[in-house]
């Protein structure tokens, strides 16, 4: 965590957080672009971070999420939370559909499996997600659905 971190969970906190999502995620691309991929608004915020690369399901064009994750058993746990929006996140249904994945963690680009924790593991991990980020509390309250966690673990080559 960082200097910055307190701010980051009190801004992230604040209700109308969820209209602006499109503006934070248009700022963190143009910082990423600027700094060849080194720094994020996450980063800023001294949160740990990966950035999600899935092939869309429709298209199959490659999209990239910055995403807020807590690092667990050398992997990386991320949650579909959205701010708490009813909707899923656009990412999770494309993750859904792919068998590998890519993340981008630290300026380097690694190939991932992925498995979507369910069930008492979920509710276990999601305490760890909590420690990291506490506002996944609030986004729960804001939404009827169960925000979806996953866990994405290094390809080797035994895998």
């Amino acid at each position: 965590m960082g200097i910055l971190t307190p701010l980051a969970v009190k801004i992230g906190a604040v209700s109308w957080m969820p209209k602006m999502l499109p503006l934070i995620e248009k700022s963190d691309v143009q910082l990423q672009r600027l700094t060849k991929g080194r720094v994020s608004v996450l980063d800023i915020a001294g949160l740990p971070n990966i950035v999600l690369r899935v092939p869309g399901r429709k298209t199959g064009n490659i999209r990239s999420t910055p995403l807020l994750c807590a690092l667990k058993d050398d992997g990386w746990l991320i949650a579909g939370s959205y701010f708490g929006n009813p909707k899923l996140p656009t990412w999770v249904l494309n993750l859904r559909a792919c068998e590998t994945a890519q993340i981008v963690h630290r300026g380097k680009t690694l190939k991932v499996n992925w498995i979507e924790i369910t069930g008492t593991e979920r509710d276990e991990v999601w305490k760890i997600m909590l420690d990291i980020w506490p506002n996944f509390a609030i986004y729960e309250e804001r939404t009827d659905r169960l925000i979806p966690v996953f866990f994405l673990s290094k390809v080797t080559a035994d895998s």
